[in-house]
């Protein structure tokens, strides 16, 4: 038996699940789960990547507990983010959270100098404002003197790597989101970067997922010998990467949903796309294993969890459950939004902001709690649908099913209302898709795995799904013909034909 660790911490929570692999199954078990929460000083939002760390150690010392000799260890993370060491290898500062407000205007200011287009058409990815780019540019403006002495630039997984076995290297897969590789390469763009005045002495090498970075160098962990002699392997590093991998694909036109925090709609390609269309849409080309994902990103369930924040801080003690329990007794299409406004990408009081925004649209908002959920999850489901039309223009041929993997995969009401939105069946799961996609780039780097139809094969026997069929498919498509004259989004004449027929 074949034991293995995979580390998935994302937006919210991390999680330590166990792999055991048999030859013919793989078989996960989630061992230890912790939060990760920002800490705010002073205004900045911080990544708290010590405790982190700390709770890293913990779940693996758990494993080891259960006298089991563990082969290998992977880390997936959210994308973006990163951490500087100084020449002694020392963290200079926690690592700063995308959604800090230190980059607003980042993007105008990089616009000055180069087009919009152009960055594109260099580094095929999505104009966000949570982009690594955008904040070395503020960086640069709040403190040019901490990148001039920085050494080495990490990003999250690799600094968590870097910890555990002192190697600096930049894993492939987060590398192309941050929006400083030149599209379909390897490489980073220095010309980019000079362009911009940004150093880039600390960008360092960048290897592919399987790339073992050899045994654990963590004092604490060496103590213990079931796991001391662990392999780390630089598994696709980017935890959206590590999801696709864990997809039971069953049909070669698939689009799938990455669902958590953020919603990440997209497919697999050969290469990037990189076109006037893909370009005027904001879709991304990011890598991943013997692929490209041409995606974009959605707001996702962070509006419901920062409206389960709003909600207790009001004094309510409700739970996302709650909510969506009520959410079955809503109001259908009370309201509509544009989920990805600007205003819903800081923190803070969400309900409030999404009332702003209908009363702008001349809409009434929500009057109950149950109305306002329901309407977030139906007005998310018309945007996966806005992004679809969108991607079957791109590809020029028809998406025949949508594969919801994540924590979202256990959101029924979501799942139903993706059905009936875009007309298409819904696969929901695996909800561990990030670690089973992480546990499976261990099991190829280890030749326990041969390739990634071997892998493709492996998790179809190894995990549960449940179908959603489109249900109450004319009354979704007038409704979202409501939402698209709300929020003022266009679709190209061949997806209005689409509508209309």
């Amino acid at each position: 038996m074949f034991h293995s660790a995979a580390i998935d911490i994302g937006a919210s929570s991390g999680r330590v699940i166990r792999g055991s692999f048999d030859g013919n199954q793989l078989q996960v078990c989630e061992l230890y789960r912790f939060s990760n929460q920002p800490v705010t000083v002073h205004g900045r939002m911080y990544w708290d990547i010590y405790r982190l760390y700390a709770e890293i150690k913990d779940g693996l010392r758990r494993l080891a507990a259960e006298s089991k000799s563990v082969k290998s260890v992977g880390i997936d993370t959210w994308a973006v983010d990163y951490g500087l060491l100084d020449k002694d290898g020392l963290l200079m500062n926690l690592p700063r959270h995308y959604r800090d407000s230190r980059t607003l205007g980042m993007m105008e200011r990089v616009e000055e100098r180069i087009h919009r287009n152009q960055l594109f058409a260099r580094t095929g990815i999505q104009r966000m404002p949570i982009n690594t780019l955008y904040q070395l540019m503020a960086e640069q403006v709040e403190s040019p003197e901490r990148l001039s002495r920085a050494t080495h630039l990490l990003l999250i997984p690799d600094l968590l790597n870097y910890f555990l076995t002192g190697q600096k290297w930049t894993e492939f897969t987060n590398a192309t989101t941050t929006q400083l590789l030149c599209a379909g390469t390897k490489h980073w763009d220095m010309d980019l970067l000079q362009q911009l005045d940004l150093p880039s002495h600390y960008l360092g090498k960048i290897v592919s997922p399987g790339t073992s970075l050899g045994h654990l160098s963590d004092l604490d962990l060496l103590q213990d010998s079931r796991v001391a002699a662990a392999s780390v392997i630089h598994v696709a590093s980017h935890d959206t990467a590590s999801a696709v991998l864990g997809i039971p694909v069953q049909s070669e036109s698939f689009a799938y949903i990455s669902s958590g925090t953020w919603s990440l709609f997209g497919t697999l390609v050969s290469e990037p796309i990189i076109n006037e269309r893909t370009a005027e849409m904001n879709f991304t080309n990011e890598g991943g294993y013997q692929n490209y994902r041409l995606l974009k990103n959605i707001m996702g369930l962070w509006l419901l969890q920062q409206t389960e924040l709003s909600e207790q801080k009001r004094g309510n003690i409700c739970s996302i459950p709650d909510m969506l329990r009520l959410a079955q007794n809503g109001k259908p299409f009370a309201f509509y939004f544009d989920t990805e406004d600007a205003r819903l990408l800081p923190p803070g009081d969400i309900p409030s902001r999404i009332y702003e925004i209908c009363r702008e649209n001349s809409q009434n908002p929500p009057v109950d709690l149950g109305t306002l959920v329901r309407g977030i999850l139906e007005n998310l489901a018309f945007q996966y649908r806005y992004v679809l039309d969108q991607l079957e223009e791109i590809l020029q041929r028809r998406i025949q099913v949508i594969h919801i993997v994540g924590g979202g995969a256990q959101n029924e009401l979501l799942c139903q209302f993706t059905a009936d939105a875009t007309g298409r069946p819904v696969i929901a799961g695996p909800i561990e898709a990030s670690a089973i996609g992480n546990l499976g780039m261990q099991l190829l780097a280890q030749d326990e795995l041969r390739s990634s139809s071997e892998l493709q094969e492996l998790v179809k026997r190894s995990v549960i799904t449940k179908l959603y069929e489109p249900l109450l498919e004319k009354r979704w498509e007038e409704a979202y013909k409501l939402y698209l004259e709300s929020t003022g989004k266009r679709l190209s004449n061949r997806a209005r034909q689409n509508i209309c027929s």
